[in-house]
């Protein structure tokens, strides 16, 4: 489908001045966030921010390199193209399960909180990240994952407009996750879960880079795109972290929140989007590759 659109309309629809100021929003993006996490590296009394802006970091990065197939013109087929939906639900499942879910239990413990105590605030932490992200799903206009393009032109170019603010809202939870994470005492735990989330990210890049050519836009702005949808994740990172260092209370409940958030944004888009072209197997499979690949991840290095 992809390929047939681009064809019938070789023009791309590439504006010079919109280009050139992505281009400077994406090279400032960076610096603020680079900057920040050298400052609070140099520091040194602050590794939890330091450690989730470079997680976050490294997720931007992860999604900037997934837009590289564009730029050379390679289209993968549809079920590969679920296969990868499926493959970034199940690092996100397996990241939601190790190292959101577990480690809120044992912080929630370690504040004093019983094992019923415990559970109670973990689960009332994922049923809250989940609402947020439901009434921000209702609030805010968007497009889902993968549907059919329909329409004219106009309103092809509005949907894949939608489609990255879509994108750009499933970083959130992502980014929080690092950030939370990182604000945690297991370091080993949260660099799993960023290098976990990066991984998910490259064919999430790619996605999104896909459906702007899809409607004609040029590689350069495509990619471009892409590559800004992914900065949400380490300014949600530093949120993430400051939030939680406002108290030690609030760590649970962040861990928790973050992994309601995910668990929201897998059943909701990724998993329904990936089944929608009738490539279920081809999309459980890559959720099963997906979430070993991250529970090795975490495992070994935590």
């Amino acid at each position: 489908m992809v390929s047939t659109i681009l064809q019938n309309d070789s023009s791309p629809l590439e504006d010079p001045p919109l280009s050139r100021w992505l281009v400077i929003a994406i090279a400032i993006s960076l610096a603020v966030v680079l900057g920040a996490g050298a400052y609070a590296a140099i520091q040194g009394d602050m590794p939890a921010l330091s450690g989730a802006i470079m997680g976050g970091a490294a997720a931007a990065m992860a999604t900037a390199v997934g837009t590289l197939p564009v730029l050379f013109t390679w289209q993968p087929p549809q079920r590969v193209y679920d296969a990868l939906l499926g493959f970034g639900a199940g690092v996100m499942l397996a990241a939601c399960a190790f190292s959101l879910i577990v480690p809120g239990l044992e912080a929630a413990t370690q504040l004093g909180a019983s094992q019923w105590g415990a559970s109670a605030t973990v689960g009332a932490g994922i049923l809250a990240g989940a609402t947020a992200l439901l009434l921000i799903d209702r609030m805010l206009p968007h497009e889902h994952f993968i549907k059919g393009v329909e329409g004219s032109r106009s309103r092809l170019i509005k949907r894949v407009w939608l489609f990255v603010i879509a994108i750009a809202l499933h970083n959130v939870p992502e980014g929080l996750a690092i950030g939370v994470a990182f604000a945690g005492s297991d370091v080993e735990a949260a660099r799993a879960l960023a290098i976990g989330i990066s991984i998910q990210d490259i064919p999430e890049g790619l996605v999104v880079a896909l459906a702007m050519r899809t409607v004609g836009y040029s590689r350069g702005l495509s990619v471009g795109v892409a590559i800004f949808s992914g900065l949400v994740e380490p300014l949600m990172a530093m949120a993430g972290v400051l939030v939680v260092g406002l108290s030690a209370a609030l760590l649970p409940w962040g861990l928790a929140a973050a992994a309601g958030a995910m668990l929201f944004v897998i059943s909701h888009e990724i998993i329904p989007e990936s089944h929608r072209q009738g490539h279920e197997s081809w999309a459980t499979g890559g959720l099963m590759v997906g979430f070993v690949l991250m529970m090795l991840l975490d495992t070994a290095l935590g």
